[in-house]
């Protein structure tokens, strides 16, 4: 199968290419490098994939030197011209959109990135989809849509119309328009809301990557909420696992709505935040100094999958012990990005 992932340079699209092309199907990936985070860790993942650092340039199509199936153009997905030629070129069959500008705490400070990535380039992607009739078209949103829902674990048909961060408001908007697609026009759509992922080559501005940083280098860990939150941490194969999975059962006319799907994709066991730091303690043979801090605008307390959705549909059943997943993170952190 001819497939397009956006984001390749990304953390889950770095792996989602690893695991298409593995199961022997042809993959473009494209990705604008922005400098959001170190773009050396962007650029490590596309070496990893045979990518070479020193042949990418904007708008021009790079060949893996190891993978022949994969090709890499950097490219930006509000450029509506190039996505047209992308898609007339190679005709693809499915598209993953794991493209996005990240983070909640930067959205307060940067809204207008947001607006740009989250809703322009995710826009030029259904509407490239619309044209070119994509026979599915899975895009990544987030558990952040969930925002002062209470009641857990979070269910896919729970209320999602109180957003608590520009970040989570953009993710919802983009469920909002794939329904207009599916409804208008007949585009399958999958929403794939991921719950706190982690593991070998993670953003640096999440948790688990901060946290090794700290105590490595024996500084403060920032501890919000004083530690009192829940996080439903996925690893990263399990992720893409159900990614693969939902990508190959799209919705058809007769769902209900048609066309449209939207599904959680998380470990559905919760760990307290204190008790992940510890297993990172564990794993580095080191005790973390905290730094406690408050609640901040935007994060929420508890995250918690139901993924009853997904399993009754692909089968669905994550199953990486917490331990084993922070173990594999921390030895390719001590190995490869230390």
């Amino acid at each position: 199968m001819n497939i397009l992932v956006t984001g390749a340079a990304g953390f889950i699209g770095f792996h989602l290419v690893g695991a298409l092309l593995e199961r022997g199907h042809v993959v473009v990936g494209i990705d604008n490098i922005n400098d959001y985070y170190d773009v050396n860790l962007k650029y490590g993942r596309l070496s990893a994939c045979g990518i070479d650092r020193s042949a990418v340039n904007d708008n021009i199509p790079v060949r893996s030197q190891t993978h022949p199936a994969y090709t890499f153009q950097k490219t930006d997905i509000t450029d509506l011209g190039e996505l047209t030629k992308l898609f007339q070129i190679h005709g693809f069959e499915r598209v993953f959109h794991l493209a996005a500008q990240p983070g909640v705490r930067y959205s307060m400070e940067n809204p207008h990135a947001y607006v740009q990535s989250n809703i322009v380039g995710f826009v030029n992607m259904l509407e490239c989809c619309r044209h070119h009739r994509i026979g599915h078209f899975v895009y990544a949103s987030s558990s952040s849509v969930y925002g002062t829902n209470t009641k857990v674990p979070f269910h896919e048909d729970d209320r999602v119309d109180q957003p608590v961060s520009l970040y989570a408001a953009t993710k919802r908007s983009n469920e909002l328009l794939a329904h207009t697609y599916s409804h208008l026009y007949g585009v399958p759509t999958t929403g794939l809301r991921f719950f706190t992922v982690y593991g070998p080559w993670g953003r640096p501005d999440m948790a688990p990557m901060l946290f090794a940083d700290a105590i490595c280098a024996g500084k403060p860990i920032k501890v919000f909420n004083g530690g009192d939150m829940h996080r439903d941490f996925t690893y990263i194969d399990d992720i893409i696992e159900g990614v693969v999975r939902a990508g190959n059962h799209p919705p058809s006319a007769a769902e209900e709505p048609p066309y449209y799907r939207i599904f959680n994709i998380g470990n559905s066991r919760p760990v307290h935040l204190m008790e992940f730091i510890r297993m990172m303690e564990a794993a580095f043979s080191r005790t973390a100094k905290l730094d406690m801090y408050p609640m901040q605008p935007g994060d929420l307390k508890t995250t918690y999958a139901d993924t009853s959705a997904l399993a009754d549909v692909a089968g669905y059943r994550p199953d990486t012990v917490l331990s084993d997943g922070v173990g594999q993170f921390v030895a390719w952190y001590k190995d490869r990005y230390r």
